[in-house]
């Protein structure tokens, strides 16, 4: 993708950068062998003729937000064909029902055996950033953030982090690689007896006494400077114990309504700068109340694991 057709995404953050290129790179590559195999595509080649030259447009049928524009241009590319987008179309731009998305031309055979692997991309991106789109709708008017989880594809994280970026989400953690997230086992296994001893003399003392605390020293102590360190918690005196010890965002997993408004006040009152995420049990119909709360961020694994795609089609023109 040129770099102008990058700069027109509404969300600088949504740019399709060097890690979102490569996985792309490396998904179409298998789509495009586990479709044709050795053989290639028989149906197309048995029944159109090898000269014959077409015209298809991609078509939404639903409403949606677009996403995957940049990988259905180079398939086209791999198949010989040529994409044109429509004018105002880019990755992160809004659909309507019946709208043009691009039309791609070419050799018949080839657009044939194009079709079905570019759909694949294009409607499943298109689905996660549609419904995250739904979700930044909902919370409008609120200080929370949308975001998503590490509950994605295996393969395809950095596609659909880019997709939740196009539906004007944020992204989490990108893995275990780029930031600290104490979780429930994590401390279990720090309460266990045996737990204290892989920790240092400071941590370990204070495990003795609150595993919370020791996840946080022992965290702090042994990241480079500038890591985000966040920590699970799944009660409000789990709670109260993370806010003593500072780390930059306390995860409330799980919490009722009432007890996300306290741990807000409790930790407004006391002028803290700790970022408060909310989890389990998002959805469309909870997403509003629980940012009304007063929570910092929302993180919600549906985004990336179970929405449905988007209904994008590809019309043959015959015109």
């Amino acid at each position: 993708m040129s770099h102008a057709e990058n700069d027109r995404l509404p969300n600088h953050e949504s740019s399709f950068g060097e890690a979102e290129q490569q996985n792309a790179r490396t998904l179409m590559k298998l789509a495009v062998e586990e479709d044709l195999g050795s053989t290639g595509d028989l149906t197309a080649t048995v029944t159109i003729p090898a000269a014959a030259q077409g015209r298809a447009d991609f078509v939404a049928r639903a409403d949606g937000v677009l996403c995957g524009l940049p990988i259905a241009k180079w398939l086209a590319e791999q198949f010989q064909l040529t994409l044109k987008r429509s004018a105002g179309v880019w990755d992160g731009a809004r659909l309507t029902r019946g709208q043009i998305i691009a039309t791609v031309s070419g050799p018949m055979r080839n657009l044939l055996s194009y079709e079905r692997t570019a759909l694949n991309f294009m409607q499943h991106l298109s689905g996660v950033s549609t419904l995250t789109h739904q979700f930044v709708v909902a919370v409008q008017g609120t200080r929370a953030q949308i975001l998503d989880t590490r509950k994605t594809t295996p393969g395809w994280r950095f596609l659909e982090k880019y997709a939740v970026r196009c539906g004007g989400g944020r992204n989490h953690r990108i893995g275990l690689f780029d930031a600290v997230l104490i979780k429930d086992n994590h401390l279990a296994w720090l309460m266990h007896p045996e737990g204290s001893l892989k920790l240092d003399q400071q941590a370990a003392q204070a495990s003795a006494l609150d595993p919370v605390v020791a996840a946080v020293r022992s965290a702090r102590a042994g990241v480079p400077a500038g890591t985000i360190v966040e920590i699970e918690v799944d009660s409000l005196a789990q709670f109260e114990r993370a806010l003593e010890c500072g780390p930059d965002i306390i995860l409330l997993d799980n919490f009722k309504l009432a007890d996300m408004g306290l741990a807000v006040q409790e930790r407004n009152n006391r002028k803290s700068g700790i970022l408060l995420e909310a989890s389990g049990g998002v959805n469309l119909t909870t997403v509003r109340k629980i940012a009304e709360t007063g929570v910092d961020r929302i993180s919600v694994g549906a985004l990336t694991h179970s929405s449905p795609a988007l209904d994008i089609a590809l019309d043959y023109d015959s015109d």
